[in-house]
């Protein structure tokens, strides 16, 4: 995982008054613990800009006025209206002892499934992973080539040499999903989808290709139970043929 290096200075007197005296010099205060004492000190707004406004995870080299700490963002406190940074908590890092962290997911792959015409969908953007500091990577790849429609890689079936991953194994971090236009074009076309299709569907697709097809079956039930008289040579009210051609043009199924 990248480092970013940045140097701060530590501060003995605290307060909220104090705090708001040091935003007003652009100076974030700051605290790190995880270590042996905790350790209080500022540093100035802008050093901030490169790693709060990124999706990306850094660790962080701090120089408190000589002191030299390996840590990481642990939470950031931002203003409700202007969303200034109002406070910043480091947690001390060490080689030998196993950190939490959120890592970014980066898809990699050109997947089966896409180029068949489906549709990526992406459900977890960052993983929860436990591991030593030397073990953590920038981001978590993950291969979708061999995905086709109705497939996911799920958190279980991710494995990387260092690091246990948290949460449910069976949560979905991408899946190949059948698109909305493949739908429409397959049941204008009459053909059934199949069950690996069907399980690819979201529940609002599901539902809406289900309430076509019994549409479309009761369409058909009527048409086929139709008297052969109705619409014979009996002519249409009003003495048009219009009414007799919309007939023809659509013969029960």
């Amino acid at each position: 995982m990248k480092s970013v290096a940045i140097s701060g200075n530590k501060r003995e007197e605290r307060g909220s008054a104090k705090s708001n005296l040091l935003r007003k010099e652009e100076k974030v205060p700051c605290v790190i613990y995880g270590g042996k004492e905790n350790i209080h000190f500022t540093i100035n707004e802008v050093k901030f800009d490169k790693i709060i406004n990124t999706p990306e995870v850094y660790f962080i080299d701090l120089d408190v006025d000589g002191a030299k700490f390996k840590s990481i963002i642990k939470e950031i406190q931002f203003h409700p209206v202007t969303d200034r940074v109002l406070h910043i908590d480091f947690l001390e890092v060490f080689e030998d002892k196993a950190l939490t962290v959120k890592i970014p997911v980066k898809i990699t792959g050109r997947s089966i499934g896409i180029a068949n015409g489906g549709t990526l969908r992406t459900a977890k953007k960052v993983l929860r992973i436990n591991g030593l500091p030397s073990a953590i990577p920038e981001n978590i790849e993950v291969d979708i080539t061999e995905l086709k429609i109705g497939q996911s890689i799920k958190v279980g079936e991710i494995d990387y040499p260092g690091l246990t991953f948290l949460g449910a194994d069976n949560a979905v971090v991408v899946a190949v999903k059948m698109s909305r236009a493949v739908i429409e074009d397959e049941e204008e076309e009459g053909e059934g989808l199949s069950e690996e299709e069907l399980a690819a569907m979201s529940e609002e697709e599901r539902a809406e290709y289900d309430k076509a097809q019994a549409e479309k079956a009761a369409e058909g039930g009527e048409g086929g139970d139709k008297p052969a008289a109705e619409g014979g040579n009996k002519p249409a009210e009003g003495g048009g043929d219009g009414e007799a051609k919309k007939e023809e043009a659509t013969p029960a199924e």
